[in-house]
């Protein structure tokens, strides 16, 4: 016998005896020699018929949170310190799979091995992602198991079986109240661009006058709240006492109807434009619900009557909305927004960097940060999550932030599917694919077109932003700040800066914008509501509204 031949005799019986004693000291369990590479926990979702010929892809995950407080899929979302495991596997159609297994090969958050999950106490739940149209956790039609309470132990492999015996109930329009409404409306845009049915949800918030005069027309408000947010939000606003409602209803209230729009769509927050990938959700909303709401509820329906507004994602949609649509809409009025500059797309420069997850000098790059300044969570780990919810393991079909962003400025690809900005687990940025970025670059469009576009804008863009912003929106801000200060004709927009504030800081009240856009419509309506025999409402200087008919 050789050398060779000896040692790895000798090696193979000490690993045996090491084997046999971890045995005897878990009977009960199964022996692995290294929890690391061959995994110490394996996860059998049991499938319900019901699911097991879908004719389209889903996605398996299974979410493992620290005890206490809400069930573990409700936790999805949650990054950083607070973020639960997640496991995800591809539920390929009409699959048929009784059990499905997710353990060591799944796509895993936020470890690199099920090997590193520190060991203790965990409450467990699976969640099957099937609503295609929706593609949200808590969508209609989704299945989930019930929760359940598991030990993981450091030396030893435990299969865990999870059924999925419940399901999101259907959707349900919420009921209208005193003073607002709730409408899905089909688009035809966009059930064509999906080949199946499209509809449009949207919330409504009707004046405190609306009931009083069926003659009374309005101006309307298009409102885009943050990354993901529903259109149902609307419902809340009214409910309590004080605070909103009692500003709305005040008897100095500027009259206005106030529409919230729905972050929701197939790849996510589809932000309200025209892309590749999510489809023609700008068309759909400027010539399909906008018309059938003014329509409705008495709008005057003239641009000097239409404004936009939001905040985060709201804040660049409302800004991009104004600049789309120049002839459209009366004005903007944008909080925080998203990169309306890319070379600061957040902290990466799209047309300069060459690698999403690390900083030219080495260090990881950060995603989001605390007022303090410090990493709340990096780029490495948000798409990492964003991985796991991805069909394909990929960060650009996952319906979140970093995805829904890819999907609505990135290129279509020839599978049908948006095209990742860069490798979803290296990071490397691809060139080719960013190039197509490069049209939603707001300061790049407005600088290009300024020559068409500065007459039709002009003293219609209002932005703000807190110095301190979690997510570094900040610095793009200043960038098309510094842009529009040079352009001739003068922009004559308004930019405000909070030192210190963070993500979320607004530098007036609700009812100081409101009367911001009433006094727009003041100026604006003699002569066209003159022309056109609209009825109006009418501001001034803080006194009650009064109704006005002009011109017939």
């Amino acid at each position: 016998m050789s050398w060779g031949q000896r040692f790895r005799l000798a090696l193979g019986i000490l690993m045996g005896c090491v084997w046999g004693m971890a045995w005897a000291a878990n009977p009960a369990a199964e022996p692995i020699p290294d929890p690391v590479k061959q995994g110490r926990i394996r996860f059998e979702v049991v499938m319900p018929e019901a699911v097991r010929r879908l004719e389209q892809e889903a996605r398996l995950l299974v979410v493992l949170a620290l005890p206490g407080g809400d069930d573990p899929r409700e936790k999805l979302g949650r990054l950083g310190a607070e973020a639960p495991t997640v496991l995800g596997v591809d539920v390929p159609a009409r699959s048929g799979a009784a059990t499905m297994s997710l353990g060591e090969g799944a796509a895993l958050f936020p470890w690199k091995s099920l090997g590193e999950l520190p060991p203790g106490e965990y409450q467990v739940q699976a969640l099957l992602m099937t609503n295609r149209d929706l593609w949200l956790p808590a969508a209609p039609g989704n299945w989930f198991s019930d929760a359940k309470t598991i030990q993981i132990h450091p030396h030893r492999r435990d299969r865990i079986e999870l059924k999925l015996t419940r399901s999101v109930p259907v959707e349900v329009m919420p009921e209208d109240r005193e003073f607002v409404r709730f409408r899905r409306i089909r688009s035809e845009v966009l059930s064509r661009f999906w080949g199946r049915e499209i509809s449009m949800r949207v919330g409504v918030v009707l004046p405190g006058s609306w009931k009083a005069d069926e003659n009374r027309r309005y101006p309307l408000v298009l409102d885009i709240g943050g990354f993901g947010s529903r259109y149902d939000r609307a419902e809340g606003w009214l409910r309590k006492q004080g605070g909103v409602r009692e500003a709305w209803l005040g008897s100095d209230a500027p009259q206005l109807i106030w529409v919230t729009l729905d972050g929701a769509g197939p790849l996510g927050d589809p932000y309200q434009v025209d892309s590749e990938n999510h489809g023609p959700y700008g068309t759909a909303l400027m010539t399909e619900i906008l018309p059938a709401l003014e329509h409705e509820f008495r709008a005057i329906g003239q641009p000097w009557a239409r404004f936009t507004t939001g905040g985060s994602t709201g804040g660049w949609v409302s800004f991009a909305l104004q600049c789309l649509y120049p002839e459209m809409l009366g004005g903007c009025w944008s909080g925080f927004p998203d990169p309306l500059d890319f070379r600061h797309f957040q902290l990466l420069d799209l047309y300069a960097d060459n690698q999403a997850f690390v900083n030219a000098d080495g260090f990881e790059r950060p995603s989001a940060r605390t007022l303090e300044g410090d990493v709340k969570f990096t780029m490495r780990h948000e798409v990492q999550y964003e991985n796991v919810l991805g069909l394909g393991n990929v960060f650009s079909r996952s319906g979140g932030q970093w995805g829904a962003w890819n999907a609505t400025f990135g290129s279509r690809g020839s599978n049908g599917w948006p095209v990742p900005a860069w490798d979803p687990r290296t990071g490397r940025m691809d060139p080719i694919a960013l190039k197509g970025w490069e049209r939603w670059d707001l300061r790049r469009m407005l600088e290009r077109d300024w020559a068409v576009l500065g007459p039709k804008l002009q003293g219609k863009l209002r932005v703000w932003v807190g110095e301190s912003d979690e997510y570094f929106l900040n610095h793009a801000v200043h960038r098309m700040d510094e842009m529009l200060a040079r352009m001739d004709p003068p922009a004559g927009a308004r930019y405000e800066y909070g030192a210190g504030r963070g993500h979320g800081w607004n530098p007036r009240n609700r009812l100081e914008m409101w009367r911001e856009m009433h006094a727009v419509v003041d100026q604006a309506a003699p002569a066209e509501s003159a022309r056109e025999g609209y009825f109006r409402s009418r501001f001034l200087h803080g006194a009650a509204c009064v109704q006005c008919k002009v011109g017939g």
